[in-house]
């Protein structure tokens, strides 16, 4: 049995290779997947009979030993038939296949080469048809269909030459008519245009003054002059033929510049120009006129009327045409020659309109804001009225959101403005100045809720606050004038700069919580500005000239005395803040006391400079009885006295009383601490030098303190010389020096008096011995003196 089904498998493996061994070389598709199949079953039965033989050995111990060896080797040559099968497929099969697939190949690239040939014959043979109907249509001025079919031509040579690997020398010659063709009817569209739209323009290159605008006229025609209307040169064909043919763009960039430079923004810088028509039976004749004012800036009110009717002219007599669609053109929308001219001319006249109009147009005052609603509402006709004419889109608003954004605007206009101010102020003249006294102040306007019965937003003065019966007797209370800033000379400029800082607190004290916020803060940065600004820009002067170091020196200090209480004086009335209100400079306080202070002190320093100089001069006080020392000595001291009375004139009724009288006792100390030093330095002080020294010293002592002496129009102001100990440390040591120099050697121990008296108050043991011994000759009395000072 074995045996036989051997046989059979082995002949069925031969019958199909046979049948693969054809005369034609190839397996026919049928019989060789019938063959396939019967194969495929006889390995499925043989499977069967191996699993039926194993069961029987191992599961029912049959012995059928022969049977398994049978089964094996019919097992191996069908399996060695089976391959001999599979690479007969892989090779002749595979070969076919190839075969086959090139044959496929070369015919499907064939038939694509066809199609391409075809392809660009009906192309050549569409764009030699458009043009032969573009120049027929050209002399007849049928521009518009002229246009489309010379677009149509275009678009097809284009495509073709999109074409990679494609190459004609025709395309070559097509695209030089092509173009030659497009010049051609760009120059007729043009001369067409400069007929329909004529400008006379003044001759003066310059553009938007008065007098060219004056000289200016725009005549609209809506055929060509000496055209029938029925030949279609109509100025609606003409810009339609341009937009085709992607001109008009160009054309409308090159006339609306004209229309912007010469007409539109004059009529927004001028208030006195107004448009004027006349129409002529061929044309409309655009040109403008002078009338009223030229003084201000226009309204914008006034202004959106007068843009409006230009507009509307050029819209009925040249745009309100919608742009015809050439075959082929899949556009949704068709768009009107307005928008083309919108689009090129509405970002230059938006920022003119801005920029010249509306910019001006923001109130001042916070209390006419509410007058700005009549430009809102302006601004919105004009700009649906533009709208309307599709010279803008709908979804523009630039000058609608401007001008609403008022209250923003209004805040940055006014910040501007007081800023601008401020910096004028700081760069004024510092020596034009006027007096203040403790009765004078700041008029502080009148705030919200300063009703009767309101005390929100009132001044917290003295008088107002609750006193108890008893508590304070009336001898007891302060001075009016407690507090009060003293009486001196300020810059005029600086008075301004405080009131226009009060001014700008009471307009933030009327506005909403983001304006008063932000003129806070302007106020705040104004001071800020002032320390940056006025010591470099008056650098030179402040270190040279000792009148202006003072007035600076005030300036400073009055400004810093109102930051003490201007928050305080507008508390409650700002809101917005993130103290909640509690609006305070006084952190500005010091900054500002340093600032006068050590520009003051730097010119002190500078003046001391000058007197240590001048005493320099004075060879040492030394030998004064020789005439040339002497001449030197004597003129050091009236340059030091000269100097003195000179800064006293300059200062005196500038700076205030007490800083004068410390100021000038300052360099008046300093003067007498020099003469002194140089005194006490000498080894030998004869008689007759003592006299000199002593003359010397007299006259300091006599003209010195006249620089305290006050103005005749200070009268209520005391004489300060007897108070002169008090400002000058040194003058109660320099008159006992001049004692000294006079006094006899029994004089001099009497004032020293133990070390009790008043020469000892002022000198030092080892500073009287050394005047005793340059001024007495070496005796035992001198000797017995000496020995006392102790």
């Amino acid at each position: 049995m074995a045996e036989t089904e051997a046989a059979a498998g082995a002949s069925l493996v031969a019958a199909v290779l046979e049948a693969a061994q054809g005369s034609s070389g190839r397996l026919e598709k049928e019989g060789l997947g019938g063959r396939i199949s019967r194969l495929s079953d006889r390995v499925e039965e043989l499977k069967d009979e191996v699993c039926n033989m194993i069961n029987q050995r191992y599961v029912e111990f049959l012995p059928s030993m022969q049977n398994a060896q049978d089964l094996e080797s019919e097992a191996e040559e069908l399996s060695s038939s089976i391959e001999q099968l599979k690479s007969m497929i892989e090779t002749e099969v595979q070969q076919d296949l190839d075969v086959a697939i090139a044959e496929f190949t070369e015919l499907r690239q064939q038939l694509e080469r066809d199609s391409l040939v075809l392809s660009v014959l009906k192309q050549l043979q569409e764009i030699d048809s458009a043009l032969k109907q573009f120049s027929a249509l050209l002399p007849e001025k049928k521009y518009v269909s002229a246009a489309c079919h010379l677009s149509k031509a275009q678009r097809h040579l284009k495509m073709m030459e999109s074409r990679r690997g494609f190459e004609l020398k025709i395309l070559k010659a097509l695209h030089i008519e092509l173009v030659a063709q497009t010049q051609n009817i760009l120059g007729v569209l043009g001369e067409e245009w400069k007929q329909l739209a004529v400008w006379k323009l003044p001759q003066s290159k310059e553009t938007g003054s008065l007098e060219s605008a004056l000289q200016t006229e725009l005549h609209l025609r809506k055929t060509v002059p000496g055209e029938d209307s029925g030949v279609g040169s109509s100025a609606t064909s003409v810009l339609q033929g341009l937009a085709i043919l992607g001109e008009l763009n160009y054309r409308f960039k090159i006339f609306g510049q004209l229309l912007l430079n010469y007409v539109l923004k004059p009529l927004i810088s001028h208030p006195s120009l107004q448009s004027l028509l006349e129409e002529q039976s061929d044309a409309v004749v655009l040109r403008l006129e002078s009338v009223g004012t030229q003084l201000g800036h226009p309204s914008p009110t006034e202004v959106f009327p007068k843009l409006k009717l230009v507009l509307e002219v050029l819209h009925k007599h040249l745009l309100a045409v919608p742009l015809d669609r050439c075959a082929g053109d899949e556009s949704d929308t068709r768009p009107v020659l307005a928008e083309v001219l919108g689009e090129v001319i509405w970002k230059e006249l938006s920022d003119c309109l801005t920029r010249d109009c509306l910019v001006h147009s923001i109130p001042s005052s916070s209390s006419k804001l509410g007058q700005y609603v009549e430009v809102i509402k302006a601004t919105e006709e004009f700009e649906q009225a533009l709208k309307d004419m599709r010279f803008l889109k709908e979804d523009s608003t630039d000058l609608l959101t401007y001008a609403r954004n008022v209250n923003r605007h209004f805040a940055d206009k006014k910040c501007q403005d007081v800023v601008v101010t401020a910096r004028h102020l700081m760069m004024s003249e510092i020596h034009n100045t006027v007096k203040v006294t403790p009765e004078s102040s700041v008029g502080l306007p009148e705030l919200p809720g300063r009703a009767a019965g309101d005390q929100s937003c009132a001044l917290v003065a003295p008088e107002v606050l609750p006193i108890q019966a008893g508590d304070l007797e009336a001898k007891t209370r302060l001075s009016q004038h407690t507090l009060s800033f003293p009486a001196c000379c300020i810059s005029e400029s600086v008075q301004k700069l405080m009131a226009l800082a009060y001014q700008t607190l009471e307009e933030a004290s009327a506005g909403t919580d983001q304006y008063s916020a932000q003129l806070f803060y302007l106020v705040r940065h104004i001071f800020c500005l002032f320390w940056d600004v006025v010591p470099m820009y008056h650098k030179e002067n402040l270190q040279k000239l000792p009148q202006l170091a003072a007035i600076h020196h005030n300036n400073c200090m009055y400004i810093a005395h109102h930051l003490l209480t201007l928050g305080h004086q507008f508390q409650g009335c700002l809101s917005g803040l993130p103290c909640d209100g509690a609006a305070t400079f006084v952190d500005l306080v010091p900054i500002f006391r340093r600032l006068g202070t050590e520009c003051f002190l730097a010119q002190m320093r500078a003046q001391k400079g000058e007197l240590l100089e001048r005493l320099s001069s004075a060879r040492n006080f030394s030998t004064v009885d020789d005439e040339d020392s002497y001449a030197a000595a004597n003129k050091a001291v009236r340059q030091v006295l000269h100097q003195l009375k000179r800064l006293g004139k300059i200062w005196q009724g500038i700076l205030p009383v007490n800083v004068y009288c410390k100021a000038m006792g300052t360099l008046l100390n300093t003067a007498l601490a020099e003469i002194i030093s140089r005194i006490l330095a000498l080894e030998d002080i004869s008689a007759e030098n003592a006299d000199r020294l002593f003359a010397l010293c007299q006259m300091m002592v006599e003209e010195g303190p006249q620089v305290f002496v006050p103005l005749p129009e200070e009268k209520h102001n005391r004489p300060f010389q007897e108070e002169v100990p008090l400002y000058v440390p040194k003058w109660m040591m320099f008159k006992e020096l001049m004692l000294v120099l006079q006094a006899n050697l029994q004089e001099i121990m009497d004032r020293w008096a133990d070390s009790k008296g008043p020469l000892a108050a002022e000198f030092s043991p080892s500073e009287v011995k050394n005047l005793i011994r340059a001024l007495f000759q070496n005796t035992e009395r001198r000797a017995a003196a000496l020995a006392k000072i102790k």
